[in-house]
């Protein structure tokens, strides 16, 4: 038979009102009393059920997510996936707020999670900017005690609780195999195409890539990166601009988003000129271009399962339970026009 919260008071010699606010970590007990009741938790291997314990109460976990406002079809989809996590919050008892911040604009994200930790949710989750300014503001919220989840987008040098997103390295190391097994005898130059290099993601990426061309496909030389901010208008006219200057790329990585833009830059090349392409994410455009030949390879991960996580996790840190690592490893998936789904 299990043990019951009677026999963890019988056994510390205290009330039930008492073994309540301990495993609650409500305040009004001494730390002798406490350290007796934890004692007798751990005697006896009593495991409390937060879940049912919270059904019972019915606890709400209202938690915040910031995330920029692009106007890309991965930012979309992200979109959708929170859209999709706020349909089952009356299952999930949770309670949704999504926060709007400029791309790439680290000060407004930084007064984003400032006013986010005034209102002390549950949690927050966030795509961030690797800049000293939200580093600064994700101590704050981490300081106030309220759970800090990274999305998509890591950050550098703050011990925060998750971070929800793919080994972005290994990303950029895949994509380098990827590009350079495509290209096969060509030589010539490599285009390389970021959103920016503020954030870690793209950061990491690109210098995984660079590393793993230049040990394993020397022959083909990297062009200095390109920043189109995630943003199809820029990214057609600096790929347009690129390919209308030179005449020796064979090969590009597209490792951020903005891929509405690379195609149609990539439609209006001759077909002799047209490069070997490896993008990020599968949307519908990426889709399309695989279908037609104007991108070979992508590296996907799947949004769903970055907020899945994301919310599991601030669930999991607000109740003090601890996180099952497998469950949230977001994977690396590779798609050509062979294996579409």
């Amino acid at each position: 038979m299990k043990p019951t919260v009677h026999d963890i008071a019988s056994r510390a010699g205290v009330s039930l009102a008492t073994v309540d606010r301990v495993l609650n970590r409500r305040p009004g007990v001494s730390a002798r009393t406490r350290e007796k009741v934890d004692q007798a938790v751990s005697e006896l291997g009593f495991v409390r059920d937060v879940a049912a314990a919270n059904l019972a109460k019915g606890r709400v976990y209202p938690l915040t997510f910031i995330i920029p406002s692009n106007d890309n079809s991965f930012m979309r989809g992200l979109r959708l996936a929170l859209d999709e996590a706020t349909e089952r919050a009356s299952v999930e008892r949770i309670a949704i707020r999504i926060v709007d911040v400029p791309a790439f604009d680290a000060k407004a994200l930084a007064e984003a999670l400032y006013a986010a930790a005034a209102e002390a949710p549950a949690g927050i989750a966030f795509v961030a900017v690797d800049a000293p300014e939200v580093a600064a503001a994700a101590e704050h919220v981490i300081a106030a005690g309220i759970p800090l989840v990274t999305l998509v987008s890591d950050l550098s040098g703050v011990s925060h609780d998750h971070y929800a997103g793919i080994d972005n390295a290994a990303a950029g190391r895949t994509a380098a195999s990827l590009l350079g097994r495509f290209a096969g005898c060509r030589r010539g130059k490599v285009a390389v195409l970021a959103g920016s290099m503020l954030v870690r993601d793209h950061r990491e990426r690109c210098e995984a890539f660079a590393a793993a061309m230049s040990a394993d496909f020397p022959e083909l030389g990297l062009l200095p990166v390109l920043e189109g901010r995630d943003d199809p208008v820029a990214v057609e006219q600096l790929v347009s601009s690129l390919f209308s200057d030179r005449d020796d790329i064979v090969a590009l990585y597209s490792l951020g988003a903005g891929n509405r833009g690379l195609v149609r830059a990539l439609e209006r090349l001759a077909a002799e000129r047209r490069p070997v392409v490896i993008a990020h994410e599968l949307t519908e455009t990426t889709r399309g271009a695989l279908q037609s030949g104007l991108i070979d390879a992508v590296l996907n991960q799947d949004a769903g399962h970055e907020v899945r996580s994301a919310i599991r996790v601030l669930k999991a840190k607000a109740d003090g339970l601890p996180v099952v690592a497998a469950q949230e490893r977001i994977r690396i998936d590779i798609f050509l026009k062979d294996n579409l789904p």
